[in-house]
């Protein structure tokens, strides 16, 4: 298993959720030619040495991620027999203000399964899938499915209980669109589940159990639903946490609550998302390394962009488990 690079140069803080109205034209104008339109997806993949077995239908499903993240596991589970393009798929690129392009309607309407993740942080997606309704296509909003509603935290691929009702939903789906194949989609997603995801269900385990209600702290909300899952407690105020993920500037007081758990070391390990280092982030990083508290890094989106979600996930909480058993001995 292949270890992600270094992180990419800092993507500016994000400013609200948005779609330009230049944006929005080209995506309506490119409906109309996308609907004929015969041109497959911008990519596809499969895990090494899949493809069609003896006796299955040989049909392809074509399927659109809004985020490679969740397009990673789509590809994984349909082997040979689904072809996946993910338009959010550069490490710079914010998915929270992405402006969609023509190529992305196109790739839309050419999709016979779509995902997106919802609760407010693809809306976008969401104005590609009603600018070209397609009968028969089927549409999994990640938030709808693991019951996290508008204003909740909208990082659920951070959430490894999450992802699990992903991989069901996604192989049900796959077989309600390819019955024929259903047997093909069952051992993919036991494959997937059992040796693609080990070390990640595994690493998981294991902090959980060795470092259960360990106080942290967080540049911003994309690290919570993982401390939930890793059984850590976060001390970060949701209020900065909230801030920074949306773009807005931090309160003084949720600052200066931050300095004091950094000084006092109430905090054993910050972690922060390397794509959005603002200056206020910047400043806490190097508050904690002053004062002795081990930092860990992740990132939003795959990281680097061919790496497959597991390989992304595993590197992060690998860097998570060293920064805690540094700062706690154990």
């Amino acid at each position: 298993m292949s270890t992600p690079s270094a992180a990419p140069t800092p993507r500016r803080a994000r400013p609200a959720m948005r779609i330009s109205s230049a944006a929005a034209m080209a995506v309506l104008t490119a409906v109309s030619a996308a609907a004929c339109s015969t041109s497959s997806p911008a990519s596809s993949s499969s895990k090494t040495g899949g493809g069609t077995p003896d006796g299955a239908s040989g049909r392809t499903i074509r399927v659109v991620a809004a985020e490679n993240f969740w397009g990673s596991i789509a590809a994984q589970l349909g082997g040979g027999h689904v072809q996946v393009a993910s338009i959010i798929a550069n490490p710079d690129t914010d998915p929270h203000d992405y402006e969609p392009t023509a190529a992305d309607a196109r790739t839309v309407a050419g999709a016979r399964y779509a995902i997106v993740n919802g609760v407010g942080y693809d809306a976008w997606a969401d104005k590609l899938l009603a600018a070209n309704p397609a009968a028969g296509r089927a549409v999994l909003k990640v938030g709808d499915l693991v019951g996290v509603k508008p204003g909740g935290n909208p990082h659920r691929w951070y959430a490894p209980d999450d992802v699990h009702q992903v991989i069901e939903k996604i192989t049900e789906d796959y077989k309600k669109a390819d019955p024929a194949d259903a047997a093909y989609f069952d051992q993919w997603k036991k494959d997937f589940e059992t040796k693609d995801l080990a070390t990640y269900n595994k690493l998981i385990t294991d902090i959980k159990s060795t470092y259960h209600g360990t106080p942290v702290g967080a540049s911003e909300s994309i690290v919570s639903p993982l401390a939930d899952g890793l059984g850590l407690k976060m001390l970060t105020p949701r209020t900065f946490l909230d801030a920074m993920s949306e773009g807005t500037d931090p309160t003084a007081k949720d600052k200066a609550a931050i300095d004091d758990q950094i000084k006092n070391k109430q905090i054993k390990v910050y972690v922060y998302n390397t794509q959005n280092s603002t200056p206020d982030v910047q400043a806490q990083v190097k508050e904690a390394k002053d004062a002795g508290i081990p930092v860990a890094a992740v990132t939003e989106t795959l990281t680097p962009a061919d790496a497959t979600f597991q390989q992304w996930q595993t590197a992060q909480l690998q860097g998570i488990e060293q920064a805690l058993a540094k700062a706690t001995g154990r």
